[in-house]
């Protein structure tokens, strides 16, 4: 029997464009208005697909991979904003848990929490953000050599870190410091926020699918985040998402 797929979700058409040359014997189907791409890397199968940005489209499209693709484990990657005092641009957030941090359904059920579940938070598999964490820290130790010193330095990269531990998303681009400010005050443990993650996370869990969401920091979610933030996906980012997805499979992906 064939081994089921994996699934690697990418937020953004850069990353999915430096995905797409490393996968073999490629056939791509298309539901819901999303490519679905199938083959393997490294003699590993797996469905490669952009996600759409927010919880909604995200939600559809981990729904889509779980039920009709039967993808055995998902990954998430793409980028965010740095929350945690010490994360900074370039470094890379690999999720240890996940919350919804515009869910309020208040004075109903506590803040945060998703209604008629009784939790806030959702774990991701640990086997799987472990491998990923490592893929992840061999991809920054080399990142002179996968981009350049100069290069990195154009955003003002230095020695990158590998994060891991609470990733809060919503859907709102945060990108002010009075904001950044209160999403600090109210989730002292959040790494990094983005739009997408949570989503992933609370789909996986009502399927009993494993899954992991691997992040690199474009900004400090503030008033700047808005700056080269293209470039930065083109230049830096998808170059990670390559180098750690493709070290990941070629080492084999766990079931």
């Amino acid at each position: 029997m064939s081994r089921l797929p994996v699934a690697i979700v990418s937020a953004m058409h850069e990353e999915l464009r430096a995905l797409l040359p490393l996968l073999h014997d490629r056939q791509s189907v298309r539901l819901a208005r999303r490519d679905f791409h199938q083959g393997t890397i490294h003699g590993q199968p797996v469905v490669l697909v952009l996600s759409g940005i927010g919880k909604v489209a995200t939600t559809t499209t981990a729904v889509l991979l779980m039920h009709e693709f039967s993808v055995r484990q998902l990954v998430f990657t793409g980028v965010a904003g740095g929350l945690r005092r010490g994360v900074k641009v370039g470094d890379v957030v690999v999720a240890q848990q996940l919350l919804q941090h515009d869910m309020d359904a208040s004075p109903l059920f506590p803040r945060f929490e998703i209604p008629l579940t009784g939790r806030s938070h959702f774990d991701v598999d640990a086997a799987l953000a472990e491998a990923l964490g490592a893929a992840a820290q061999r991809c920054v130790d080399r990142a002179d050599a996968l981009i350049g010193s100069a290069h990195l330095g154009d955003f003002g990269i230095g020695a990158a870190l590998v994060h891991r531990g609470l990733i809060v998303s919503g859907d709102r681009f945060v990108a002010s410091a009075a904001h950044s400010a209160k999403l600090r005050a109210a989730l002292p443990d959040a790494l990094a926020v983005e739009m997408e993650g949570a989503a992933v996370a609370q789909a996986c869990a009502d399927f009993g699918r494993p899954f992991a969401v691997l992040r690199t920091i474009s900004d400090r979610a503030d008033d700047g985040a808005h700056v080269d933030f293209t470039r930065f996906i083109a230049e830096i980012a998808s170059i990670y998402t390559r180098a750690i997805v493709e070290d990941w499979l070629q080492r084999g992906a766990p079931s």
